[in-house]
């Protein structure tokens, strides 16, 4: 583990203003998760990213202030709380113009365990995120093995098509797909780790575990 990497390392540098790497780390982490949460709690992009702004620069805020007490709960948490009454915001500001549309939120934000369900949800596709480009960046692997594995687990095709399309046999595919899911959960176990939450038992899809995706 680098341990660099770590949300203490992290956290401990964030004390620090002039700490640019620690900063990096923390916006690289988790402003990509607070935007799709964002969107699953019924934002425009738009409005996703400036709640996702605010929310970091105003958790960086009251850690330095000594408001963040990290024995008392996940930083997460911590997030969702903060991202909450800035969406609640941006709802109440918006409110009007979204009844004209029609839309509606996604998620209830008046619903904290809907509303943590949905960040968790985010959080666990970021960090599938980074896993996979991990594994295109940083290993060895075939990348028509990994276009394989995306083709069959995210876009749903059939193992026949993915076949065809890659000039594979089905018999290479489905290795394909067995493969890559066991690199994948060796990343995301890492990757958990240094985020220092709580791992959940979830698949390389991002969903607990089911047969579509055992070696």
């Amino acid at each position: 583990m680098d341990i660099d990497r770590t949300t203490t390392a992290m956290l401990t540098g964030l004390f620090d203003p002039t700490n640019a790497a620690a900063w990096e780390l923390f916006d690289r982490r988790y402003r990509s998760i607070l935007i799709g949460f964002g969107r699953n709690c019924g934002l425009r992009e738009n409005d996703a990213a400036e709640v996702a702004q605010e929310t970091i620069v105003r958790f960086v805020e009251e850690y330095r202030a000594g408001k963040y007490d990290r024995t008392r709960g996940r930083l997460g948490a911590w997030l969702v709380t903060i991202a909450r009454f800035r969406m609640l915001d941006q709802h109440r500001r918006r409110g009007v113009a979204r009844i004209e549309r029609g839309e509606s939120a996604m998620v209830d934000l008046d619903d904290e365990r809907s509303v943590t369900a949905a960040y968790e949800a985010e959080r666990r596709q970021g960090v599938l995120r980074e896993a996979i480009e991990e594994l295109r960046t940083r290993s060895k692997t075939d990348p028509k093995t990994i276009q394989a594995f995306e083709m069959l687990v995210y876009h749903g095709l059939s193992t026949q098509h993915v076949a065809t399309e890659l000039g594979m046999s089905a018999h290479d595919v489905y290795l394909a797909k067995s493969r890559i899911a066991a690199k994948l959960r060796e990343i995301v176990q890492r990757i958990e780790s240094e985020y220092e939450e709580a791992p959940g038992e979830w698949d390389a899809s991002g969903h607990r575990p089911s047969a579509g995706l055992g070696a």
